[in-house]
């Protein structure tokens, strides 16, 4: 078992200000050294005194106030540890960016950090890989890239601009800037719907949507202009249909960080296509299948379009556990499940993250040696004020509620989207605004999941969603585990199981669902009178009809 390596931190001279060394010291922890702190301005000879006796592999100090007095005392203390036969000793520099600057020009420190870098940056030196080339340094797939990232989670942002050589400038310099782990590449309409069938677009809904994609070299242009900075992995959509041709240009030409395939949508049922429901649905499984035979990450895009039309939480709950389990039962093994706060627009904090609990909850219960999920978390887009600085502090506060969840992913949505499309700089902000909120709340967040009044209410949504998947499993083989028999999607929808206010005028689902935000939750209710109803009553009442 090899030895673990020590890091020493004090601060130069007689300077108070520690906050930033102990937090370094707490991060080294969680990569595996030994830490001793020496306190604020313990001054030359206690650090020399502690370094003979504690004998670290590295020395880190920090200085944060006159930025020309750290030559003089960066060399006093070179040379005293030299004086003392320590001159191996690995030195690094941690400050404001002008201490850390004049830091870098006395060729003393082996690294010097002004805060500017991303915690990215601080890992891959603790754990040696800086030392490594450029390219090696970030790890190219998502799981190593998310295990070379923890205690931090990673992030993603969406980005796809109307031109394409505007999307490619904008890669570069998001990568560039190294504060996005994933960038999600959004195609235009008519690249989702017809890059393989170009005769069908429709050239006036050029840029519609995203980045107007047609051909293969297109995609391979996203993917080099992502070879710098922090060498970010990239991923992509499934697109409306033809979903298995674009799984292989996607992964061959992106090289995608994971799928991302609806169960039942993409369909007749929100008509961004005119695929029946069970052609689809079956399609859309075949796809999730090509991920699993690949052992390929996969998320499955369902439960927020439902809470996006509008359906009720038990109903969002079902089908967050329903998309699981059919990836499961495809043989999915590594499974991106993606909770999308703040849907619809006015949930309460506290019934916001009860219904998100009870969605994790389930999904985990499909946990076994060949199916593991991982949590991302994200606003929900319409949730966003036109008042940019209004929505600023929105995307803070509302990921500061789900780092509840404990998130491995933190899908960062441009605080700008009820303005305007993001731009790259737009992109850099959001996640710089992420990325301040992680810095302040991650360690030591008060575990308000604990609260009895959420914990209440996610066990109604599990009780409600248990009499929900019942009343599913019956309409096939109750004897079959659910996710294995596409028809009783197919039949839950037609009969109204399954259904969102949104969908009134379907001609495949029945679209009488009507639902209420009764405090802060989103609840079916009785058409004629608003009150609540129960999922027992609500489907005994379908029934009766």
């Amino acid at each position: 078992m090899s030895k673990k390596r020590k890091i020493l931190g004090a601060p130069l001279g007689h300077d108070v200000h520690v906050a930033g060394t102990l937090r370094f010291l707490r991060l080294a922890e969680e990569q595996g050294y030994d830490t001793e702190f020496l306190g604020p301005a313990v001054g030359l000879l206690g650090i020399v005194q502690a370094a003979q006796e504690y004998r670290p592999d590295i020395l880190a100090v920090s200085y944060r106030l006159t930025p020309d007095l750290v030559p003089s005392l960066a060399r006093e203390l070179h040379n005293a540890l030299l004086e003392v036969g320590l001159g191996d000793i690995e030195l690094i520099f941690g400050g404001t960016p002008p201490a850390a600057e004049a830091a870098t020009k006395t060729g003393i420190f082996r690294r010097c950090f002004s805060g500017l870098e991303g915690v990215d940056e601080i890992i891959a030196f603790l754990q040696g890989r800086d030392q490594r080339p450029l390219e090696e340094r970030y790890p190219d797939k998502l799981l190593p890239r998310l295990a070379a990232k923890r205690p931090y989670p990673l992030l993603r942002h969406h980005f796809g601009l109307p031109s394409l050589e505007a999307t490619i400038a904008g890669i570069r310099q998001i990568a560039e800037a190294k504060v996005l782990d994933i960038i999600s590449i959004g195609p235009d309409q008519n690249a989702q719907a017809s890059f393989f069938r170009p005769e069908e677009m429709d050239p006036k809904q050029t840029g519609a949507g995203g980045v107007p994609l047609r051909k293969r070299e297109d995609l391979e242009a996203l993917y080099e202009a992502s070879r710098a900075g922090n060498f970010p992995l990239l991923r992509i959509y499934a697109g409306t249909r033809d979903l298995i041709q674009w799984a292989e240009l996607a992964t061959e030409t992106l090289h995608n960080a994971w799928g991302a395939v609806p169960l039942c949508w993409y369909s007749e049922l929100d008509g961004r296509s005119n695929r029946p429901l069970a052609t689809a649905i079956k399609e859309n499984l075949a796809a999730i299948a090509w991920y699993g035979q690949r052992d390929i990450p996969l998320e499955v895009n369902e439960a927020h379009h439902w809470s996006l039309r509008e359906a009720s939480d038990t109903i969002a709950v079902v089908m967050a556990y329903l998309a699981a389990a059919f990836a499961k039962h495809q043989g999915v093994k590594h499974y991106v499940a993606q909770y999308m706060f703040n849907t619809p627009n006015g949930t309460w904090y506290n019934k916001d993250l009860a219904k998100m609990l009870a969605k994790k909850e389930l999904i985990s219960s499909l946990h076994d040696e060949n199916f593991q999920s991982y949590t991302q978390v994200r606003s929900g887009l319409a949730s966003f004020d036109p008042n940019l600085n209004k929505a600023k502090g929105q995307l803070a506060s509302s990921m500061h509620l789900a780092l509840s969840l404990k998130p491995d992913i933190i899908h960062v949505v441009g605080f700008c989207e009820a303005d305007h499309v993001a731009t790259a700089q737009d992109v850099i902000e959001s996640c710089q605004i992420v990325a301040g909120m992680l810095h302040n709340a991650l360690d030591g967040l008060p575990e308000i999941q604990h609260d009895p009044v959420i914990i209440a209410r996610k066990n109604q949504l599990l009780a409600e969603a248990e009499e929900l998947l019942t009343a599913i499993r019956h309409l096939g083989d109750p004897s079959k585990p659910l996710g294995s028999d596409p028809d009783v999607l197919v039949a839950a929808i037609r009969a109204g199981i399954l259904d969102a206010p949104h969908l009134a005028g379907s001609n495949v689902a029945k679209g009488r669902l009507q639902t209420r935000l009764i405090e802060g939750a989103c609840v079916a209710v009785d058409p004629d009178t608003g009150r609540p109803l129960s999922e027992r009553e609500r489907l005994q009442r379908l029934a009766l009809r």
